[in-house]
């Protein structure tokens, strides 16, 4: 009976231990909950989620894969069917038009630093030596073509009506074109090859940066709108789970922006960073 008794002692305390690790591993940083998945296009965004955030949701017990796309649409048709967890590779506008256009129901959580529309010339040193009737070359998307309307109006290149909304700024509304600029629009692909040809040529950051220019050697760049940044985005059902807190926090962090400062030289930081 003593024998009995003491099997029986030893069975409960094994079952007490074995349900105090089962909960313990439930909830720790090992569970199968923190095993995620981010998606970004390869290049400075795939770099940016590798090297200022990865680490920061690994110190917070993640373990984090970088799933690395080449093209704008796969990045959020993973994302709504659950492949990845996160991504970070288009704007506030792009991801509004992709979910109303796709019935998605995906969220931006927080912008991020982000590479800006430069204006580049191989044929002249600065702005203010612009010739008059100088070919520009543009992007032909009308989003992006507002981007450098508004860039050559910050330079004083031109006056833009002030009562046109700066998202949808068009050529129709420039009301005074100081340098008899000549546009021709091309595909945001084709822009950092136009820089050979043309006297000025306004060159996504993104675009700028695949075909491998320096952001530094633009002759201005960007003073960019909150919606053209860059935005980290999960799916709506997700914004208050656990991962989106976390997520908020490592790129509100010191560590996260010091990474931006060191190895994202020329990149314009949002709002809420200034």
């Amino acid at each position: 009976m003593k024998k009995g008794l003491a099997a029986f002692i030893l069975f409960l305390v094994a079952g007490v231990l074995a349900a105090c690790g089962s909960n313990e591993s439930s909830g720790d940083a090992g569970s199968a909950s923190k095993e995620i998945k981010i998606g970004a296009t390869s290049g400075p965004y795939s770099d940016m989620v590798s090297k200022a955030i990865k680490p920061g949701l690994e110190d917070l017990g993640y373990k984090v894969e970088v799933v690395e796309f080449s093209d704008y649409i796969q990045p959020n048709k993973a994302l709504n069917t659950g492949d990845i967890d996160a991504n970070l590779f288009q704007h506030t506008i792009y991801l509004e038009n992709f979910e109303k256009e796709n019935k998605m129901d995906l969220t931006a959580l927080i912008t991020v630093p982000t590479a800006p529309m430069g204006i580049y010339s191989n044929e002249y040193k600065a702005l203010d030596k612009v010739k008059d009737g100088a070919t520009i070359t543009i992007p032909n998307d009308p989003v992006n073509a507002a981007r450098a309307f508004n860039t050559l109006q910050d330079e004083g290149l031109l006056v833009v009506d002030e009562k046109a909304d700066p998202l949808k700024v068009s050529e129709k509304d420039i009301v005074e074109n100081k340098k008899n600029l000549k546009f021709q629009p091309l595909e945001s692909g084709q822009l950092p090859r136009s820089v050979d040809s043309a006297d000025l040529s306004a060159v996504p950051g993104n675009f700028a940066l695949a075909a491998e220019m320096d952001l530094l050697s633009a002759l201005a760049l960007e003073n960019m709108l909150d919606p053209y940044r860059n935005v980290v985005a999960v799916k709506a059902e997700n914004e208050e789970s656990q991962l989106a807190k976390d997520l908020l926090s490592v790129v509100e962090s010191d560590e996260f922006e010091k990474v931006i400062d060191e190895e994202f030289e020329g990149f314009g930081k949002p709002e809420w960073m200034k």
